[in-house]
């Protein structure tokens, strides 16, 4: 079983009211235009002309080489913390990254991979079956951008 793990309201929440992120900076205040700004934290699609926040973000606890840096979007207002058992809402192009990671928060090499968006769940189960991956990570095939994590539930 796995679990599509958004970030943490805590991290949201700090990144609503201003606070930095990653590259130490503000987040950018912009109105979603409603053409693909996938909230990573309630996991939905910023309705056009809502607020919304573009930022850094490093999903990992601390910098270290494997530490990717990367822009997101997050909902200028409160949202609800996404995530569960199915694949959310904000992923919706015909294929993305997969790749695991160690509990190390480095990657496990050899697992990463273009996975068609059908087959990211059992990718994911697959992934997990190597001891060597604690968690794993969702991104853009076209740009590397970070979506979602997924975890053992």
């Amino acid at each position: 079983m796995i679990r599509f793990t958004a970030i943490a309201t805590v991290e949201a929440r700090q990144y609503q009211g201003g606070g930095q992120d990653a590259n130490g900076q503000e987040p950018e205040r912009h109105i979603s235009d409603g053409q693909g700004n996938p909230c990573r934290h309630c996991l939905r699609m910023i309705p056009e002309g809502a607020g919304m926040l573009i930022l850094a973000h490093r999903p990992f606890p601390e910098p270290q080489p494997y530490a990717e840096v990367g822009p997101i979007f997050v909902c200028a207002d409160h949202c609800a913390e996404g995530g569960g058992p199915l694949a959310p809402q904000i992923l919706n192009s015909p294929d993305y990254i997969t790749r695991g990671y160690g509990a190390d928060n480095r990657i496990v090499y050899g697992t990463g991979s273009v996975t068609p968006l059908d087959l990211i769940s059992l990718r994911a189960e697959a992934l997990f079956a190597d001891p060597r991956v604690a968690y794993v990570h969702v991104r853009s095939a076209r740009n590397n951008c970070f979506q979602v994590r997924i975890d053992r539930a």
